[in-house]
């Protein structure tokens, strides 16, 4: 959650700060500030998205090459302009912002207190830059020296970065559960949550890990332990496009991510998937391929969305590959005595790759003896570094908050899993082997086919713009995804929706259903067909309104459905694919005709990296 960015250089920090801020506004957007030392510290905050903070700045003008900004979504306290970021200290001399959770801040303040300091914010932030203070006043160590002292006492997360009036050419960052990285520049240095912020000015970056902290100048930068043991790290070449995290000609980002899907997919299987010969190969799972063929059982953990991607994915595993897998919510593992050890294998599924929960996770596996793998869409993010193995996504950055293209790229990396562990474990056919890798390279097209409809799509929203509430339902694979379905019409029209397995609509959820509720019902051309068409019965007897995702020839469905949108057939396995692509439209347009900012959805931020 929480957006941080830093410049120390020769420019002028403030344009470079908010340019920064609104890269990482997906990450939050209660409130936003910057923070200026040149001489003094220069605080520009409050309440609102950064643009509010822009328009501050143009009035307040304040100066200087060295800075330090935030965008914030609320943990403790209210959003308003007190509770915004950058934080001072008592003394007015430091100031910091934060990204994460201080567990123990209650104790922390009142120790505070009872010495007399007095809180102005309702944050656990504020705690952090005075017991800073509280340290450095002392005078017994330097500010570095307080910095780790603080670091020590403190239990939970932090993404930090803090400057202090008696060092006017350094910033301090500190790292532990928040991601942080620096951009190394010509005479200058940058600081951000992720690498967003960076792409026009640097393609070098370092990413710091848990436990580490930085002092970063104009002319370099040293790194070492909150312990003060130095450390050497490695710079990454970046490999983002500025053209990437650009919105180009569609009015929202979830809208231009949508309509990427048919190209990630490619992207996804480019290089993996050898069609010509049905050959898969990915090497990042090569060092713990044989611990995979003889596995028993596997675990996936994951957090919405991507929990809905292991949900097909486990479908795909123990159909194909014919291995017992689990899915667990990351959120609920570590508290739930996982029964796990060496020989186990559990897989962690995560879009940004700092999901704090699906990172707890992985962790509690590993301690545990098992081996981790991590299928994330972030190169250079803690789960990519932590696992012991895994496979990239490629889907390219995603901003809108709402994930799309992440999650049907998520699917494709499953079920290439699951199809290259079937052939070794000899639990397919030759010949349905190459049926769906066959299929599979179709899939982009028929994609575009589906995407083709959006007008239509658009049109049949404008019925639904009143409902309160949303019925999905589905069958098999396509129970997660009517789940999708659901959790995207929820995130950002704000309309109340849940999604079944269609049999379970009639063990309660159609009490709910009358003439005013929307049910949507997946229902593919496969051996559910027949039972799903006595749903759609069950529905209309009791005067709801049908929308159907159907495929060509489905006739029966298409004439008892109020509104249909025909998707093109494809193999069973392969369906949620194309499947999810209709609900994720029906979302969008629904909320765009209720006016909601569908980038950015109240209450939510893109990388869940609190618990």
């Amino acid at each position: 959650m929480c957006g941080i960015v830093g410049y120390i250089g020769h420019q002028e920090a403030s344009a470079i700060l908010v340019q920064g801020l609104k890269r990482l506004e997906y990450r939050g957007y209660d409130s936003a500030g910057v923070v200026m030392l040149n001489g003094e510290l220069e605080l520009v905050k409050g309440k609102g998205k950064v643009d509010a903070l822009a328009k501050k700045l143009q009035s307040a003008s304040p100066k200087g090459t060295l800075g330090i900004g935030h965008t914030r979504w609320a943990t403790h306290g209210e959003p308003n302009d007190v509770n915004s970021h950058p934080h001072l200290s008592q003394n007015g001399r430091i100031s910091l912002v934060h990204n994460g959770i201080i567990e123990n801040y209650h104790a922390l303040k009142t120790s505070l207190q009872k010495k007399g300091y007095i809180f102005q914010s309702d944050t656990d932030t504020e705690v952090v830059v005075n017991l800073i203070e509280e340290i450095y006043d002392d005078g017994a160590v330097s500010f570095e020296g307080a910095i780790q002292l603080a670091l020590q006492q403190i239990v939970g997360t932090y993404g930090l970065a803090i400057v202090n009036l008696d060092e006017p050419d350094r910033i301090y960052v500190a790292r532990k559960g928040s991601p942080l990285l620096l951009g190394l520049g010509d005479g200058e240095m940058f600081i951000a949550s992720d690498a967003s912020p960076m792409v026009e000015h640097t393609s070098k970056v370092i990413y710091l890990d848990d436990g580490e902290m930085a002092i970063v100048r104009r002319d370099g930068y040293d790194i070492k332990t909150i312990k003060d043991e130095p450390i050497t790290k490695e710079v990454h070449e970046l490999a983002m496009s500025l053209e990437a995290i650009e919105k180009e000609n569609y009015p929202h980002f979830m809208l231009k991510e949508i309509f990427e899907q048919p190209r990630v997919i490619m992207d996804c299987l480019r290089g993996r998937v050898q069609f010509d010969d049905h050959t898969i190969q990915l090497g990042g799972l090569t060092d713990v391929m044989d611990d995979l063929l003889s596995v028993k059982r596997l675990t996936i953990a994951a957090c919405g969305t991507s929990w809905h991607a292991a949900l097909v994915g486990e479908y795909l595993f123990e159909h194909l590959a014919k291995i017992p897998t689990e899915v667990e919510y990351a959120s609920e593992f570590r508290y739930n005595e996982p029964l796990m050890g060496e020989g186990d294998v559990l897989i962690a599924i995560s879009q940004s790759g700092e999901t704090a929960d699906t990172l707890a996770a992985l962790r509690e596996a590993q301690n545990r003896g098992a081996i981790a793998l991590g299928i994330c869409n972030v190169v250079g993010s803690t789960i990519a570094r932590e696992t012991d193995a895994g496979v990239f996504t490629h889907a390219g950055p995603e901003i809108g908050v709402a994930s799309t293209k992440a999650f049907t790229s998520q699917v494709v990396v499953l079920t290439t899993i699951a199809l290259m562990l079937a052939k070794r474990r000899q639990t397919i056919t030759d010949e349905r082997y190459a049926e769906l890798i066959d299929e599979l390279a179709r899939i982009p097209s028929k994609m575009e086919q589906i995407l083709a409809q959006a007008d239509q799509i658009k049109e049949m929203a404008k019925h639904f713009t009143y409902a309160q509430n949303f019925l999905y339902l589905g069958r098999t694979l396509n129970f997660p995804i009517a789940l999708e379905g659901a959790l995207k019409l929820k995130e950002i029209s704000y309309i109340h929706a849940e999604g079944y397995p269609a049999a379970e609509m009639k063990h309660g959820p159609i009490a709910l259903i009358d003439h005013m509720m929307p049910v949507v019902v997946i229902a593919a051309t496969d051996h559910t067909n027949d039972k799903m068409i006595s749903n759609i019965e069950e529905v209309r007897a009791r005067k709801g309104r049908v929308i159907a995702v159907t495929n060509p020839g489905n006739d029966e469905v298409k004439n008892l459905a109020e509104f249909t949108v025909e998707i093109p057939s494809t193999e069973d396995m392969l369906s949620p694919l194309l499947t999810v692509i209709p609900l994720q439209l029906l979302s969008y347009y629904i909320a765009v005709n209720r006016g909601c900012d569908v980038d950015q959805p109240r209450n939510l931020a893109k990388s869940v990296t609190v618990e």
